[in-house]
Formats: C-alpha cells, structure tokens, sequence
C-alpha cells in the first residue's frame, strides 16, 4: 500500500474517515518516519465526481480543494443499494479492509438466515469474517453455548468469539485482529453493540450508543454513517449503520463458500445441474433425508442464488433502456 502513495510535495495523503453528503474527512498523514505513519489531522475535502468510499486511501492537492486520485482498493464491502432509486448501483460500504466482524447480540436469538446473508458479504469483499457475539453479560451460560453452537454449525469453520463490552470477556482476542495495523470492519444489525465494542476496543466514547426498545427488543439506530476509527495502539476500526435487511450484490465466490457444505454435497449429485429438487441419486436430498443437512439451509442458499440471478437479469434490462 506504500509504495502506492508515493506523492509529490504539493501533494497530501490520506485515509477517509467518513464521507457527508459531497465531502470526505480525512485523517490527513502529518508525517513518516521510516515509511511508518506517526500521526494524523483530520481535514475536509470536497468529493463529488469521485469515487471514494470510508477506508479508502486517497491524495488531495495541496491546497485541500479537490481529490487527484484514489489509491487502487486490496478489497471492498459492498452491497445492493437501499434507495428505490438507486436499486441497480452498488453502495461500497468499507474499502481496504482485512476483517469483517459479522455482530450478532445474545441477547437476541441467533439469526442465522441473516449470518448467511453477511457470510456472503464478507467472503465477497477479500476480507476474513469473523463473527462476534456480543453482550454475553446479559444471558446464562447455557444460552450462550446454545447460541454459539448454532452460529458455529452455519459459519461452517469461520472464527466465533463470545464478547462483552461491559466486561470485557474476548476483548483481547479481538484486539490480535488488528496486529500489524489491520483495518476491522463491524457489520450487524442495529442493537447488537457495534458502537459500543467500538468504543471499548478504542477505550474511548467516540461512538454514540443507546438502549434497546423494551417493546420489539430492537435496538436505536446510533450510527448514522460509516465511520473509520483509529485504535490506539494499532489497526483500525470501521463501525458502520445498523441494517435490517442485507442486501446482496453481484456475488463472486461468496455463495459458494458460505454453503461449502452443500456445495461439497452436490459434487456426488449424479447430474452436474442438478436442482437438488426431484432429480434422482441426489446427494443433497439424500442429505437432508438422513439429517445430516437442514432443509432450511438447502432453502436459504436457493433463495440467495435466485435473488442474485434477478439482479443480474435486472441490470441488463436496465443497461438495454
């Protein structure tokens, strides 16, 4: 990433904290020593016309009036637009990061048609997931370990950590994700804690937090938009809105790994195509019939794989007008 920075000295380098409509704060580099960041200030850039996203590495004229270039992106977070207007763009929700803490509450039961969904996100970006279940100072053990069960049999090998922000169970081991400046990205939807595990890997208040409706349990949407935290020793941290549908792009290879598992069945399928509905010999509905894999699941990748097929038939109807 270094050597992709390198700048003239009317030139200043950057990394996007937050973008409000047509500017970007950045941390502006102050100075290197020995190729090595030492301190940042934050200054405001005008970005229209420019492609940035929070986490993106970027170079601004000297005088901060306008964006020259935007250093290539080693991976993004991106998902389907949510405005009826804007239905077939993409919305990059965090460039240049090297973790996606996928935030579920156990205060909650485990969502794991949503986890999928986010698994999928994640594998997409060029990240590693890596899924936190928050507040486990507000359930009993055996709760906790029912849910932790649940979320590992769907992550299929993906790295579970149990946390509490309150007490600062798994804290650490959060914090070994960002060795060597790593740049995390939390993604959950709203009332999980994402806020406030920002504010206690950061040990500060930078994120604003608020309770949980006694009436549906859900939680008050405190973060209105992404934003990059600098953590104190090193790494970053990137919290973004709480979200109550995930919705997906254009999938790579997400899909397929996040359903490994049936994906790995359906290579002992005696036809390559196979639907896995009435076809005969089927691995994966003998799998389902012998227990060893939930219908459920079989269903929620169908339904994700179906939805991916519609975007694309919907974006070429789109480009066709």
């Amino acid at each position: 990433m270094r050597d992709s920075m390198v700048t003239g000295d009317d030139q200043l380098v950057g990394r996007v904290k937050r973008i409000d409509r047509g500017w970007s704060t950045f941390l502006c580099v102050q100075n290197l020593v020995d190729e090595e960041m030492v301190s940042f200030r934050e200054r405001r850039v005008r970005n229209l016309g420019v492609d940035v996203a929070v986490g993106d590495w970027i170079v601004v004229a000297a005088d901060g009036e306008r964006i020259i270039g935007v250093v290539p992106r080693q991976s993004r977070l991106v998902r389907r637009a949510s405005s009826e207007g804007m239905r077939y763009e993409s919305q990059t929700i965090a460039a240049n990061i090297d973790v996606v803490f996928l935030a579920h509450g156990l205060d909650t039961p485990p969502n794991r048609r949503r986890l999928e969904r986010e698994l999928v996100l994640a594998f997409d970006s060029g990240a590693r997931p890596v899924v936190v279940l928050t507040k486990s100072d507000t359930v009993d053990e055996e709760r906790s370990i029912l849910a932790f069960d649940a979320v590992v049999a769907t992550s299929l090998g993906v790295p579970v950590h149990v946390v509490s922000s309150v007490t600062g169970e798994g804290l650490d081991v959060l914090r070994q994700y960002t060795r060597g400046g790593a740049t995390i990205a939390i993604l959950g939807a709203s009332g999980v804690g994402k806020s406030t595990l920002v504010n206690a890997l950061t040990g500060t208040d930078s994120q604003e937090t608020g309770g949980i409706r006694l009436s549906d349990k859900r939680g008050r949407h405190t973060t209105t938009a992404v934003d990059l935290v600098p953590l104190p020793d090193e790494g970053w941290l990137i919290d973004t809105p709480g979200v109550r549908a995930v919705g997906l792009w254009t999938s790579g290879h997400g899909i397929e790994r996040a359903f490994a598992d049936i994906f790995h069945l359906a290579e002992r399928c005696r036809f390559r195509d196979c639907k896995h509905h009435q076809e005969p010999d089927c691995a994966v509905r003998s799998a389902i019939a012998t227990g060893h894999l939930e219908k459920s699941r079989l269903d929620s990748m169908t339904r994700l794989v179906e939805e991916e097929a519609a975007l694309e038939r919907e974006q070429r109807n789109y480009n066709r007008k």
